[in-house]
């Protein structure tokens, strides 16, 4: 809601300032090729996410994504192990790292509220540390192939919008680490 009175606040600010300072005609010009720009960039990217969450159905229905969730099910273990123990929770869990894994972050946030319920009924009211540790790597987002990222460069006319890849990497791992790593020092003072 704080954001909303933000945006308000900046757009305001514009007019006003846009009206002090004679500009209005420039400022509704700006306003309104803001405006188209913003629907020609969300159709553009709603086709490659409708795609890429087409891609993650048929791995779903074909058993790709089963067996993705096999491949991630030691390291989960590992990393959720009271949560691991329920195979509903393991599910939403390997579900929602195999959709994050493909860059799908729309994909991944139904699993990933799925895995949240699961971890509650079985740790109470309060986020216990493995809910905070789902909630750290949903937020670094380990990425394999950056679907969306790679949506928005293609709308914004790069002309190969999957070069980013190494640096992905790099950043993803990076900052997964250094949120387990945070998050697995605060755990000490709360067991």
């Amino acid at each position: 809601m704080l954001m909303a009175y933000i945006w308000v606040g900046m757009l305001a600010v514009s007019v006003l300032y846009g009206c002090w300072a004679g500009t209005v005609p420039a400022v509704s010009a700006a306003l309104m090729e803001g405006a188209a720009a913003a629907v020609e960039l969300c159709l553009s990217i709603c086709g490659a996410v409708c795609l890429w969450t087409g891609v993650m159905e048929l791995m779903r229905r074909s058993g790709l994504a089963d067996g993705l969730s096999r491949l991630l099910a030691p390291l989960l273990r590992i990393i959720f192990p009271r949560s691991f123990a329920d195979p509903d929770c393991a599910q939403a869990l390997s579900s929602n790292f195999s959709a994050n894994l493909l860059g799908l972050g729309n994909a991944a946030t139904p699993a990933g509220i799925q895995a949240v319920k699961h971890m509650t009924r079985l740790g109470g009211q309060c986020a216990g540390n493995e809910l905070c540790r789902l909630v750290v790597m949903n937020t670094a987002s380990v990425q394999l192939l950056p679907a969306t990222v790679a949506a928005v460069r293609a709308a914004c006319g790069a002309s190969d919008a999957f070069d980013i890849l190494p640096c992905v990497w790099i950043s993803s791992l990076v900052s997964v680490s250094a949120g387990l790593l945070t998050a697995r020092m605060l755990e000490r003072g709360n067991p």
